[in-house]
């Protein structure tokens, strides 16, 4: 579950990272996110990469960065490979994998959703493919009585019915309740952790999920580091950015991180919908919400009703978070979604209204579509992409793979498993 750093994420970690080999005080000279944002800047202007500070005869472009960061703290933040090798070897007993921002394998959400702003580096353990499959973001205070504990593994285990990512800080209280939900329902989850990854990958409950491929988590702050209360807002981006629609199911009105988180997204990034719990005492930090903008949660009652809602919510998404392939499935499917209003922004839906609408728009129609779009592939491609490019999880998109396998309309190839479309030699083209 973990590999080796490639140069320019080294490049990155020596840096931006304090590189702790346990519990200690991070460096006060490393570059702050802001500084490695201009100094990153530079670099793509002079047509350069991280890792191309680290090659014997960076002289002359360590001399051309000066103007951004002052060359004898590049050269002694460089200088820390020791350390690195150190800190490497740590991470990679622990199954701890780590990318940064120059690589490709970075969350495609993140960069698409926080560009500049996305963390330089994220450490992480599990599969990194969940990271891009979108789902549900549930959020909420670390005390909460246990009617509300009950109430969030509910939509955890329905989250996990519908087979959508279930997405959550692994705080306690709401978020471990969400994702145990999940989890226990058999769903796939992503928790973003403020601190402390190196003590919670190695976990019991978290190892036997993370070998199942069900379990990822994710840190943008050094696995060893302790709780923060300004890393703890800082991530709460990070969890709505890797999902679909965010629900929260409880918030202290103007303090605490969930607050911060939501409000942050309702006034700021805006890049999901944020939905309020709708139902028992609301108290006065979800009322507030609701009054700049939060939306009551429809409360779906089905995994198909709650799959609905998450497309609807994932249509509305910029553009530019779209594949071809999956803004050509959204435009087809927009034409169907009067239940929940013209416009992009869901209305809402009441457990009868869901129900007609799915009578109008049921999982086969949708099925009918995903058919018509795979068939044009040509290239093969694995499961996982053909995930990602629907903006589906790994687990959904198998099955219909398999179903279209069945069908004839697919050709399921080996070594590796790859997928593509049915070609009808004697005419030339794709059937």
């Amino acid at each position: 579950m973990s590999d080796a750093p490639c140069p320019n994420t080294k490049a990155v970690l020596l840096l931006t990272a304090p590189l702790m080999t346990g519990r200690g005080k991070e460096s006060g000279d490393l570059l702050t996110p802001g500084e490695y944002k201009n100094l990153a800047k530079h670099l793509i202007g002079l047509g350069a990469k991280p890792a191309d500070l680290l090659i014997p005869d960076a002289d002359h472009l360590l001399d051309d960065c000066h103007r951004v960061i002052d060359k004898t703290r590049l050269e002694r933040l460089l200088g820390r490979g020791f350390l690195l090798s150190q800190a490497i070897e740590r991470w990679h007993a622990r199954a701890i994998w780590v990318v940064s921002r120059a690589d490709d394998t970075y969350p495609q959400r993140l960069k698409a959703r926080l560009r500049e702003d996305s963390p330089a580096v994220l450490y992480g353990c599990g599969t990194r493919e969940i990271l891009d499959s979108g789902g549900l973001a549930v959020v909420g205070s670390r005390n909460v009585d246990d009617s509300l504990i009950e109430y969030t593994e509910r939509v955890g285990r329905l989250a996990a019915l519908a087979r959508r990512t279930l997405v959550s800080g692994g705080a306690r209280g709401i978020d471990q309740a969400a994702m145990r939900g999940a989890l226990e329902g058999g769903g796939t989850v992503t928790g973003v952790l403020a601190d402390s990854l190196e003590r919670t990958v190695m976990q019991r409950e978290h190892r036997n999920m993370l070998l199942e491929d069900r379990l990822v988590l994710l840190s943008p702050y050094d696995p060893s580091a302790g709780f923060n209360v300004g890393h703890a807002m800082q991530r709460n981006k990070l969890i709505y950015a890797l999902a679909d629609a965010a629900l929260v199911v409880k918030a202290e009105s103007g303090k605490g991180g969930t607050w911060a988180g939501a409000v942050e997204q309702l006034e700021k990034l805006r890049l999901v919908p944020i939905y309020v719990r709708s139902n028992g005492a609301l108290g006065e930090g979800l009322q507030l919400l609701r009054r700049k903008g939060a939306q009551e949660w429809p409360s779906p009652q089905t995994p198909e009703q709650l799959s609905m809602l998450l497309d609807q919510s994932a249509s509305a998404a910029p553009q530019g978070m779209r594949s071809s392939l999956q803004a050509s499935l959204f435009s087809q499917l927009e034409e169907k979604s009067e239940p929940y209003g013209t416009d992009a922004t869901p209305r809402e839906v009441h457990p009868g209204d869901c129900r007609d609408a799915v009578q109008a728009a049921p999982a086969e129609e949708l099925f009918a579509k995903v058919r018509e779009l795979l068939r044009r592939i040509e290239a093969p491609k694995t499961d996982s992409e053909v995930a990602k490019d629907l903006g589906v999880s790994k687990s959904q998109a198998r099955a219909w793979l398999q179903r279209l396998v069945a069908e004839g309309a697919v050709d399921r190839l080996s070594r590796p498993v790859r997928y593509r479309s049915v070609v009808d030699h004697g005419q030339g083209r794709h059937a």
